[in-house]
């Protein structure tokens, strides 16, 4: 159907500083101060339309980032990021304005996205009823829970129709009922021939979704494939990670923090 996403040697790196005196130091001073930190480092995997693709891995694996940089929301620090379209994030909170009210929040979301005030003045109700919120629209997302923030985030990402969704454990707050309801919505997207990247914890989720998984370890890929064959794989790495120990598990992620700040590594074991 044709490359939707494309992903070329991504990288992203942030600067880690011991206190803001340091981080002052680096600004200024042509020596470099604290240490650099990758996020991820050379990822490279490309989408077709119609593809539903989960990023699975433990925290800290990069899930986040990665989504973060395909939405143009975080700039990668080096590679390419191609995409057929306009790319849209539903994770919790994300492009929420706490002090702005649901309805105050919909208008603005709507025309960083481009729509004109005649657009968004129909496209309004369906977001608001998909929502479910009632009253809470017009009162200020602060108050929200996250499942609320949630309901509103998902409302709006899929009424304003994007090509590219981006979905970041925004099914793991909130209730069941409007988890299925988004999972429906989900598949209409899909049978349309959008792309969409599912970030979640769930296994039975991934499962019952994503047909291509991607497993991100230490910021880097581990396995790209079919979710048949990288969930298993994933599933297997975790009851061995739930096996370990206290000091076991603090060493694999000791480990895997001094890897993503070494400056040399590119791929090494």
């Amino acid at each position: 159907m044709g490359k939707s996403v494309v992903v070329k040697n991504l990288t992203k790196r942030y600067k880690l500083y011991s206190n803001n005196k340091e981080k002052l130091k680096d600004i200024f001073l042509p020596r470099n101060y604290g240490e650099a930190f990758y996020a991820l480092r050379e990822v490279s995997f490309e989408a077709q339309h119609g593809d539903v693709i989960g990023f699975v891995g433990v925290n800290g694996s990069g899930k986040s980032t990665l989504s973060n940089i395909i939405a143009g929301i975080v700039p990668q620090t080096s590679g390419e990021v191609e995409i057929d379209g306009q790319a849209s994030l539903i994770a919790v909170a994300a492009g929420v304005n706490g002090e702005l009210t649901g309805r105050e929040n919909i208008e603005l979301k709507c025309l960083m996205l481009g729509f004109n005030k005649n657009q968004i003045k129909e496209l309004e109700p369906s977001i608001i009823e998909f929502a479910e919120l009632g009253k809470f629209i017009d009162q200020p997302v602060k108050s929200y829970s996250s499942g609320m923030k949630s309901r509103l985030g998902f409302a709006i990402s899929v009424n304003t129709d994007p090509d590219v969704l981006i979905i970041d454990e925004a099914l793991s707050v909130g209730d069941k009922a409007f988890a299925e309801k988004c999972l429906v919505k989900m598949n209409e997207f899909k049978e349309r021939g959008k792309t969409i990247f599912f970030v979640s914890h769930s296994i039975g989720q991934m499962k019952q979704f994503c047909e291509k998984g991607i497993w991100l370890e230490h910021g880097e890929i581990k396995m790209v494939g079919d979710i048949n064959e990288v969930m298993p794989a994933y599933e297997e790495f975790l009851a061995d990670y739930k096996k370990m120990s206290a000091k076991e598990k603090k060493a694999f992620q000791e480990a895997g923090l001094k890897k993503r700040s070494d400056p040399e590594f590119a791929g090494k074991v």
